[in-house]
């Protein structure tokens, strides 16, 4: 008998002939994750299982196997050589010591295994009624559920605690993006979600030095390191932006400043996806949230790029999205005091319903060609993971 991790994963199942190309990756993943750990992974009956690990550092694993995307659960399980008075025997060993109800719930993929599931529920559900004579059965909401799973490679498994995990799809399952990464709430969140369906991420973010500080630069590359638990290794660009917004302070009508800077980021990121061989560009908007962000704001910027641009958070509301960073640990590092360029030059009333025509005659007044090169050619790149 020993202790080992099953891992469940939840819509893979859905998945048809390709299903094996999802599991090899999230086994992939899984393996990076916990490299820092000597372990063993194999697959069963559409688990996976986690063994042989040293059990002092069990409490590491878990929380980190909780940060692999296509994972939905993790249970510490005991593991033994199926045997029915084996199965009675470790049934006892599940601590029932601080509830009132509970049911027991078999599983038996074995079915060569002599006594059906709904017979070893009453019999096992006796034996630690016998052990906890306090107890009461209760079918439809238990505080605690012992399971019991009979498998066909002969081997047992008794849990009753399970870890939630992020769930999704593996890392890298659903190709590579451009995450616009600012300093605030809204993008880092966009990165996760984005993630969670199997996106491999890499970022660009503007700053406009000296107008923004040096902080704002290292608090964003910071946010990248806590997106990269969930997210792995993220090349991170960082594009200075001054120049171009100086030029479009300079030349172009106040209320248009911010619609022509969303329209000069979403080509540079272009360029940037297509050098590095990235499908689409991944932003934080949210419908209605600023003035960049209404529908007409949002099609001209949509109008100057070819790639899918993905906004993962367009129906959530402010309070929604402030929940989840806090979940993913993004919160208090977006909300440090240092502004990044979108609110350099910010013009007092911007517009709200922007016309391409309009925009691409203010940009004529620009050499954009120029100002996108000379941007790209003063970028920073680093390397940041922490997953």
């Amino acid at each position: 008998m020993k202790n080992v991790l099953l891992l469940k994963f939840g819509e893979l199942f859905l998945k048809g002939k390709n299903r094996h190309d999802f599991i090899k990756l999230l086994k992939t993943n899984i393996s990076y994750k916990l490299r820092d750990f000597v372990f063993k992974l194999h697959e069963t009956q559409g688990r996976l299982i986690v063994s042989d690990y040293d059990s002092a550092f069990e409490d590491v694993i878990i929380s980190k196997l909780q940060q692999v995307f296509g994972l939905i659960g993790v249970v510490v399980a005991c593991e033994f050589d199926t045997d029915l008075e084996t199965i009675k025997d470790n049934v006892k060993k599940v601590d029932l010591s601080l509830v009132k109800t509970f049911k027991v719930e078999v599983k038996r993929a074995d079915k060569n295994f002599p006594v059906k599931s709904m017979d070893m529920e009453k019999e096992l559900g006796g034996i630690l009624l016998d052990e906890y004579p306090n107890l009461k059965v209760d079918l439809y909401n238990p505080e605690v559920v012992v399971h019991v799973e009979i498998r066909i490679n002969n081997k047992t498994y008794i849990y009753s605690k399970a870890y939630e995990c992020v769930g999704g799809l593996p890392l890298g399952s659903g190709g590579k993006a451009l995450l616009l990464l600012s300093g605030g709430i809204d993008s880092p969140v966009a990165g996760y979600m984005m993630a969670k369906r199997g996106l491999k991420l890499e970022a660009v973010h503007f700053h406009s030095y000296p107008y923004t500080s040096v902080q704002a630069k290292e608090k964003v590359i910071e946010l990248a390191k806590e997106i990269s638990e969930f997210c792995g290794e993220i090349k991170l660009h960082i594009v200075s932006f001054t120049e171009i917004q100086e030029q479009i302070h300079k030349n172009c009508d106040a209320e248009y400043m911010i619609t022509i800077m969303r329209r000069i980021m979403m080509r540079i990121a272009e360029r940037i996806c297509k050098e590095n061989n990235l499908g689409a560009i991944v932003t934080g908007e949210s419908l209605g949230q600023v003035a960049s962000q209404t529908m007409q704001s949002i099609n001209v910027t949509n109008s100057v790029v070819s790639l899918p641009v993905f906004r993962p958070l367009i129906a959530f509301d402010k309070e929604d999205i402030m929940s989840i960073a806090r979940k993913i640990n993004t919160y208090e590092t977006s909300i440090l005091p240092y502004e990044d360029c979108c609110t350099v030059f910010l013009p007092k009333y911007p517009v709200i319903k922007p016309t391409i025509k309009r925009a691409e005659y203010l940009e004529r007044k620009l050499d954009l060609e120029q100002l996108i090169e000379n941007a790209i050619s003063k970028e920073e790149v680093f390397e940041i993971t922490n997953f």
